[in-house]
């Protein structure tokens, strides 16, 4: 690694590091079930700025969670809270408590009301931003950071790629920082997002078989046996009834959940549910599918959320050697 590659790489993400209070722009994707006190430390402990992923925590948990994160790395550090939850304002209560100084909303368009909140309580707000008209709403509605992540990315994901929306967000905003996520499996591709002005980037694939993941040893081999095209997203069935789609490993959860639309549909139209109920029986469907095989090991009826770099995730490496790794491959990039 060249120490002109090094310099240029620190001078493109100084704004991103700078923003974060770490050395490197690097976020870790917020994966429930996954993102939890062990790998969340150890991408801060090793430079990064790992996120905590409440997904459907109750509050008591996510402040366990955090205590426990806490506990194991002084580095900063956030939490990813879900803005459809039905406990939102207190789960923001509960992160401001613990003085996290960091809250990324994902999950749909935050309220105004969250955003001031988590401002007046003296943390940082980080939004994802799927087009550049929400971009420039969200900043001025006094968002502090964006991420813009596109469709090759895992889990839940919007319908555009991340190389087109980096080319229609990047050169038009620059009040805030940018964080660019989806698909990132090298330095090399870090490099080329940061010259169009990035802040930093967001892995969260890549993360998942580090060996301070918790995820089962199944979970784990099915990812290094992944290729890009086995993650396949998830099938809307009823334009009436949006559905987020999820982006994961083909296997016989792909095929349940379509069952599982069909009934919730079916509650719907019998107005046995209301949208907002409907949308989180869906959630809840995918939060159980998640454990069972993240931490069950059920590979096979769990979901096995992946994004399109899982190709590139070949072996059980220490996340320092991970973030070591991509670190090498941008310097050598722009050098």
């Amino acid at each position: 690694m060249t120490t002109k590659g090094q310099d240029e790489l620190k001078r493109l993400w100084k704004r991103g590091a700078d923003f974060l209070g770490t050395e490197y722009a690097i976020l870790g994707g917020a994966m429930s079930w996954l993102s939890e006190s062990n790998l969340v430390s150890a991408i801060s402990n090793a430079g990064g700025f790992g996120v905590i992923a409440c997904g459907s925590m109750t509050p008591d948990l996510l402040s366990v969670v955090i205590e426990e994160t806490a506990a194991k790395t002084k580095k900063p550090f956030g939490v990813n809270l879900i803005t459809m939850h039905p406990d939102i304002d207190k789960l923001i209560d509960v992160t401001l408590a613990h003085n996290v100084k960091f809250i990324v909303l994902a999950g749909g368009i935050p309220s105004s009301a969250s955003i001031k909140r988590i401002k007046d309580g003296g943390a940082k707000v980080i939004c994802f931003s799927p087009a550049l008209i929400l971009a420039k709403k969200l900043i001025r509605s006094g968002v502090d950071a964006l991420i813009v992540e596109g469709s090759e990315a895992g889990g839940h994901i919007g319908p555009v790629s991340t190389s087109v929306l980096a080319q229609e967000i990047l050169p038009f905003v620059t009040d805030v920082p940018v964080f660019v996520a989806g698909g990132i499996g090298r330095g090399e591709v870090m490099a080329s997002y940061l010259r169009m002005g990035a802040s930093g980037c967001q892995l969260g694939t890549m993360f998942v078989c580090a060996e301070e993941s918790i995820a089962h040893e199944k979970f784990k081999k099915m990812f290094m046996r992944g290729n890009a095209r086995d993650a396949i997203s998830s099938v809307q069935l009823d334009k009436r009834f949006p559905v987020i789609p999820v982006r994961a490993l083909k296997n016989d959860a792909s095929v349940e959940f379509m069952e599982v639309q069909r009934e919730v549909i079916n509650k719907y139209n019998a107005g046995e549910l209301e949208m907002g109920e409907a949308q989180l029986e869906i959630e809840h469907y995918w939060a159980g599918a998640l454990k069972r095989a993240v931490i069950d090991g059920d590979v096979e009826r769990g979901s096995v959320m992946a994004g399109q770099s899982v190709g590139m995730v070949k072996k059980i490496q220490p996340v320092s050697e991970i973030i070591g790794n991509l670190i090498e491959q941008a310097a050598e990039q722009l050098a």
